[in-house]
């Protein structure tokens, strides 16, 4: 008897305890009924965030060179040169160069800086700020350019970095699925009123600047067996004398 009377309390305590957690936990939910309840969270939400996951970040660099390269640093107000490692943002307008102390990067305004010189594959490139002169008429900023002949007539290269922004959104994008920092350059030559005037790398435009030395530059252009433009018009500019 006590038998049977212990077997039905034990009976009544299961049927008790599932009943309790089966009011806690809504089991038997097929993957349909899972997906609607799920659906259903939305009302809780004051709104979605959509993820596109075809976009695939960002390629290239603001910098101008792939790593930090050996350099010789003159702020403004000084006569010495400061030896580092640094690269050029061309973005932010600025230097960037690692604490040797601390081994940090630390980043300074071009506006503070008088020229670098930047050691790269056995070669020294002299870098300079644009310090208030203006080489576009849309542009305020102090900017780096490089100095390829000093002289009468100062020849320099001005490096630019421009993002193109991915394009895949549209109908017929050019299915680009990442933003890219791309590098171009612009050409300057001095005059001797110390105004910059903007060239292509071509007999054509060095003519419209010097018109009466055209046939010097077609001279120069001819004997050039080089496809490096850049030599000719130093080239030319060297035989005008400083």
């Amino acid at each position: 008897m006590k038998r049977i009377l212990l077997l039905i309390v034990f009976i009544l305590i299961i049927n008790r305890t599932y009943s309790q957690s089966n009011t806690l936990y809504q089991t038997g939910l097929t993957a349909e009924q899972n997906l609607n309840a799920i659906g259903n969270l939305a009302r809780y939400s004051t709104g979605g965030i959509g993820f596109d996951t075809r976009y695939e970040g960002i390629k290239g660099s603001p910098l101008l060179f792939d790593t930090l390269l050996t350099s010789m640093l003159k702020v403004k107000g000084e006569d010495y040169y400061i030896q580092l490692k640094s690269n050029l943002d061309l973005i932010g307008n600025s230097l960037i160069f690692m604490n040797p102390k601390t081994g940090k990067l630390v980043s300074i305004p071009s506006a503070i800086i008088r020229e670098v010189k930047i050691d790269k594959d056995g070669a020294q490139m002299i870098f300079r700020t644009t310090d208030g002169r203006r080489l576009e008429k849309d542009s305020k900023e102090e900017k780096f350019f490089q100095v390829l002949k000093e002289g009468k007539f100062l020849f320099i290269k001005l490096p630019v970095k421009k993002l193109i922004e991915a394009d895949y959104k549209q109908v017929y994008g050019a299915d680009r699925r990442y933003d890219q920092y791309t590098t171009y350059y612009k050409y300057y030559i001095m005059s001797a009123d110390s105004s910059f005037h903007r060239i292509q790398l071509t007999k054509k435009s060095l003519v419209k600047m010097f018109p009466d030395k055209k046939e010097l530059i077609n001279n120069t252009a001819e004997s050039k067996s080089s496809d490096n433009n850049e030599e000719m018009v130093i080239d030319f500019l060297n035989k005008l004398g400083d």
